[in-house]
C-alpha cells in the first residue's frame, strides 16, 4: 500500500527538531495497572492493522514509501510504562508525557507508540503518538472510538490470529513503483483544470492571490518566528465548558471557531503588547487546518486536510473587537471560497518527484544530518529596536479538532482530560491545539522553549480574554432582556 503524496510529505519533511506524529496526553481517573493496558492491545490489534505495518522506502526513491506488515512486530515496542517518582503531581506528568513525545518515532517499524505513565496518586496518564502520514486529526479521534470504550464495563474482543504477509523485497518494490508511475503519467490529464470549467479557473486564480499576499502582506515576525525550533517543548492548557461557548456564540455571534480563533489571538496580541513589541499596523496569520474527509473516507486512515490562513490584528484590543474582526474575517474567507481554492490549487499543482527527496532517507539513521542541527540549534535572531525582517509565512497553527462528546474509557476508568501535543517545525515556534471532549474544549498550547520561554502567560492572557467575552455576553443579553 503506497502512501499518497500528502501522507508521503510528512515523512519527508521529518527532522530530529520537527518530528512529524500527533499526539495526545489523556489523564485518566484512578490507577491503571500497565498489564491491564497490554492486555487490551492485544485484543484489539486486529481492529487498528495499520499498527502493524511500517514504512518500506522504493530503492533510488523513484516513488513515495510503501505501508508494509512488520515481519518483527513486537508489541512491547510500543505500549510502554514509564515510572514517576512517588507522589509526582499532576503537572509533574504532563511535563514527562510533553518530554516522552519530544524523539522521533522509529522508522524501521511501525510508526506509533502508546506510554502509559504512573506515579501521580488517584491518576494515570497516557501519551498516545501516531505518525502525521498515518492518521490528521480528524482520523485520530475516529482511532480513539476503538481504543477506548463507551461503556465503562465494556469487555474486550476475542483476539484474532495474526500472520504477516511476506513484504515484497527491493527489486519487486523497484518493479511495482516503475508499473505505478507508467500508470500515473498514462492517466495524467494536463488539461484538467481546463476541462473543468471556468469556475475551478476562477479557483485557481484565487489560490495563487492568497499564496501572493504572503509576500505582498506579510505578517509580524513575533519572538516565536524569530529562530528555526530546536527538539524540546514545553505545553500549558486550560479547558473550558461547551455551554459557556455556545453561549457566547449565540450572543456575541460567529461561530465556535470565530470565538476559539478570538480568544488565542487577542491572547497572543496581548502578549507580544507585554513583550514591548511593535504590533501597531501589523498582522497575524494563522494556518487553520480544515477537514476535507468525506463520508466514504470516514474510518480510514491517512490525511485529508486543507486549510485556510486568516489574518488578524497583532495589536490588542477589546475582546468584543477581536470578535468582530475574527467574525469579518472568517466571513470574508467564506465568501471567497478560499477552502476550496487552495484545495483544488494543491490538486492541480505537479508532483514533486520522491527522487528529488532522497536526501530524507536519511532522517532517522546514524547518518542523519538534522541529529548534529538538533543539537546544535540555530541562534535566535536579534531584535535591535524591536525590528525584525518581515514574516512571510505564518505564525502559529491552530487546529480545531471535535472529539466525542461523552465520556471515554481505558480499562474501565475514566478520560477526564485531554492534551493535544501539536507538531512544531521550521520557525513556527509555537501553535495551538483545540479539542472538544465530554462538553468541554480543551485548548492546548505548545512551544519550543528557546523562542517562547514564557508560555503560561500567553495560557493566563486566553482565559482573560475568554473570560471578557463571557462577561460581554451575559451583559448584551441582561440588556436584551431589559428592553423586551
Amino acid at each position: 500500500m503506497r502512501l499518497s503524496e500528502t501522507d508521503a510529505s510528512f515523512i519527508y519533511a521529518e527532522s530530529v527538531s520537527g518530528p512529524m506524529h500527533i499526539s495526545s496526553i489523556y489523564i485518566l481517573d484512578g490507577e491503571l495497572p500497565f498489564e491491564r493496558v497490554l492486555e487490551r492491545f492485544r485484543a484489539r490489534l486486529h481492529l487498528v492493522p495499520a499498527y502493524r505495518r511500517k514504512l518500506a522506502p522504493v530503492p533510488l526513491s523513484i516513488a513515495h514509501p510503501e505501508w508494509v506488515d512488520d515481519a518483527e512486530f513486537d508489541l512491547g515496542r510500543h505500549v510502554l510504562l514509564h515510572e514517576l517518582p512517588p507522589n509526582s503531581t499532576l503537572d509533574d506528568g504532563i511535563a514527562a508525557g510533553v518530554t516522552l513525545n519530544e524523539p522521533m518515532l522509529d522508522r524501521a517499524h511501525p510508526l506509533w507508540k502508546f506510554v502509559v505513565i504512573r506515579g501521580v496518586p488517584g491518576k494515570t496518564l497516557i501519551l498516545q503518538a501516531t505518525h502525521h502520514a498515518m492518521i490528521d486529526g480528524a482520523s485520530g479521534i475516529e482511532l480513539t472510538t476503538i481504543l477506548y470504550d463507551l461503556d465503562p464495563n465494556a469487555g474486550e474482543p476475542t483476539a484474532q490470529p495474526w500472520s504477516p504477509t511476506e513484504p515484497p523485497g527491493p527489486l519487486e518494490r523497484l518493479n511495482k513503483a516503475v508499473q505505478d508511475n507508467l500508470a500515473e503519467w498514462r492517466e495524467t490529464d494536463p488539461l484538467r483544470l481546463f476541462r473543468n470549467g471556468a469556475d475551478q479557473l476562477q479557483l485557481v486564480r484565487k489560490a495563487t492571490e492568497i499564496f501572493g499576499r504572503f509576500v505582498a502582506r506579510p505578517a509580524i515576525t513575533a519572538p516565536f518566528n524569530a529562530g528555526l525550533v530546536g527538539p524540546h517543548r514545553r505545553v500549558a492548557w486550560m479547558k473550558k465548558s461547551f455551554a459557556d461557548i455556545r453561549e457566547i456564540r449565540r450572543t456575541l455571534g460567529g461561530t465556535i471557531n470565530d470565538v476559539v480563533l478570538a480568544v488565542v489571538t487577542e491572547a497572543v496580541a496581548r502578549y507580544l503588547d507585554g513583550l514591548g513589541e511593535r504590533t501597531a499596523q501589523q498582522q497575524l496569520r494563522i494556518m487553520c487546518p480544515v477537514n476535507v474527509r468525506t463520508e466514504d473516507q470516514k474510518g480510514a486512515l491517512g490525511n485529508q486536510v486543507s486549510g485556510i490562513f486568516p489574518m488578524l490584528p497583532a495589536w490588542p484590543m477589546a475582546a468584543t473587537e477581536r470578535m468582530s474582526a475574527v467574525i469579518a474575517e472568517m466571513e470574508r474567507i467564506k465568501q471567497d471560497q478560499e477552502a476550496q481554492a487552495l484545495t483544488l490549487f494543491r490538486e492541480s499543482l505537479p508532483s514533486v518527484p520522491p527522487i528529488a527527496l532522497l536526501p530524507t532517507q536519511l532522517v532517522g539513521t546514524p547518518f542523519d544530518p538534522t541529529a548534529l542541527a538538533a543539537r546544535f540549534p540555530m541562534p535566535i535572531v536579534p531584535s535591535p529596536g524591536g525590528l525584525r525582517p518581515p514574516n512571510v509565512g505564518i505564525n502559529f497553527v491552530c487546529t480545531n479538532v471535535p472529539g466525542v462528546q461523552v465520556p471515554q474509557y481505558m480499562c474501565g476508568h475514566e478520560v477526564t482530560d485531554t492534551i493535544g501535543l501539536l507538531v512544531l517545525t521550521g520557525n513556527v515556534g509555537f501553535s495551538i491545539t483545540i479539542l472538544s471532549y465530554n462538553k468541554q474544549l480543551f485548548f492546548s498550547f505548545i512551544c519550543e522553549p528557546r523562542l517562547l520561554p514564557d508560555i503560561e502567560v500567553i495560557a493566563t492572557a486566553a482565559d482573560t480574554v475568554f473570560g471578557e467575552l463571557m462577561h460581554a455576553a451575559a451583559a448584551r443579553d441582561a440588556a436584551t432582556q431589559a428592553h423586551t
